[in-house]
């Protein structure tokens, strides 16, 4: 590492520690010819995502535009939008893809409120989806309460089935779950 005051391309790596958030490591540097000591940062270098906006152009994944977005979405709702935010960024990082259109990031968004908060999820439905009346605000809730009543009728019937497979019977000879006897 070249030291930031005298340019010497050699230094002593002094000590080394992780970041508190793991993402780096911190290292304490001395240059062996005018004796400065410095910090230099590693961090993983990740592939830069490039979005591909509705109108057709381009730009670099930000994660602080997708944590306003969701702030505003989420305003005065218990919902955390940056942890939303993070694991949208971890998400799309992990993929290794270089491109994604701004529409999958809105629906990973939506994907992920739908769980957390219906009423977050329709605030920011309404300006990524672009309701322009109230019956597309109907339509939108109608939608959710359905797939809400899906996933209740799913729950209701998991809840009713027994989870011990003695007490339905399956297992025991005679009862279905063998064949040959």
């Amino acid at each position: 590492m070249k030291c930031p005051v005298c340019s010497c391309q050699d230094s002593r790596v002094l000590d080394s520690r992780p970041v508190e958030d793991g993402s780096s490591i911190r290292r304490r540097r001395e240059c062996p010819v005018c004796g400065k000591r410095f910090t230099t940062y590693e961090v993983i270098d990740t592939v830069p995502i490039t979005v591909i906006k509705r109108s057709g152009k381009h730009e670099f994944f930000d994660k602080h535009k997708l944590t306003y977005g969701l702030s505003r979405a989420c305003l005065k709702r218990p919902v955390d939008a940056g942890a939303i935010a993070d694991s949208i960024e971890t998400e799309l990082q992990n993929s290794l893809i270089s491109e994604i259109t701004s529409k999958d990031i809105g629906e990973m968004v939506l994907d992920r409120l739908r769980v957390v908060d219906t009423v977050s999820y329709i605030r920011f439905a309404s300006v990524y989806r672009e309701f322009r009346d109230i019956d597309s605000f109907v339509q939108e809730i109608k939608t959710l309460n359905l797939a809400s009543k899906r996933k209740n009728a799913i729950r209701a019937m998991r809840e009713k089935q027994p989870a011990d497979p003695e007490k339905s019977g399956e297992g025991k000879p005679g009862a279905g779950g063998d064949e040959n006897g």
